[in-house]
């Protein structure tokens, strides 16, 4: 894995990890009682966003640094994969002849 596909891989985590953490402990204007004229009460009143990217990029880091040491100890491979996925199909080391 080179140093690019290792940031990418890290971006892809890391918006994953975003994602799943945005609706945790969101405060609404409904929630609160003091909803804005013109805005839905679900509208976000505190949603702590920057505490969201701090414990992202922490998470995010650990579940890289997981998958970054198995990508590139080799325990698990591309035809690892395909065989779980496709146990019944031919090999695809060699040519067979």
């Amino acid at each position: 894995m080179g140093i690019v596909s290792g940031l990418v891989l890290f971006a892809v985590i890391w918006s994953m990890t975003f994602l799943i953490a945005l609706p945790i402990r969101v405060q609404t204007q409904g929630d609160a009682g003091e909803v804005v004229p013109g805005t839905h009460a679900g509208a976000p009143e505190q949603h702590h966003l920057g505490r969201k990217a701090l414990w992202t990029t922490l998470v995010a880091a650990i579940i890289w640094a997981i998958s970054a040491t198995i990508i590139l100890s080799g325990w698990i491979s591309v035809a690892d994969i395909e065989g779980w996925l496709h146990p019944n199909a031919a090999p695809t080391h060699g040519t067979g002849g």
